[in-house]
């Protein structure tokens, strides 16, 4: 392994390519659709406080529990498919800076809200980058 690679198996508590790509990818499906089931279930207290419409956070949350559903199902896979990891670690990205643009361009949220969307941004981002960085790993180790 990888000098550079360290950081990413102590992070991961593993040495194993796969292994550290299917740990990366349970911890965001469990996030991804935790974050899914509040934004539907709590859609109108939650849209309160965030200053953010709850009929988006209703459809965001919805879309979130399925996503974080299908990178489940990629997860607890033995060997996940390289080509639906890589539609993970892109949406992810995608995610991360489609909510800077909405947090600037389009949204007014609260202050919370917009330290949430910031923070949410900021995980998101950190997935990408941890599941791209495993995702060489496994292609490195073929």
């Amino acid at each position: 392994m990888a000098t550079s690679a360290y950081p990413l198996a102590a992070l991961a508590r593993t040495t194993d390519p796969k292994t550290m790509l299917r740990r990366f990818l349970g911890l965001d499906a469990v996030v991804t659709a935790g974050n899914g089931v509040a934004y539907a279930a709590a859609s109108g207290p939650l849209g309160d406080f965030l200053g953010v419409d709850s009929g988006l956070l209703f459809g965001l949350g919805v879309g979130l529990l399925l996503y974080g559903l299908g990178v489940g199902v990629l997860a607890v896979r033995k060997s996940p498919p390289l080509v639906g990891v890589q539609a993970v670690v892109e949406g992810n990205a995608v995610w991360a800076a489609l909510s800077v643009v909405a947090l600037v361009a389009w949204l007014s949220p609260s202050t919370a809200g917009a330290v949430w969307i910031a923070l949410q941004a900021a995980t998101v981002g950190g997935f990408a980058a941890v599941q791209y960085a495993a995702l060489r790993a496994v292609r490195a180790g073929r």
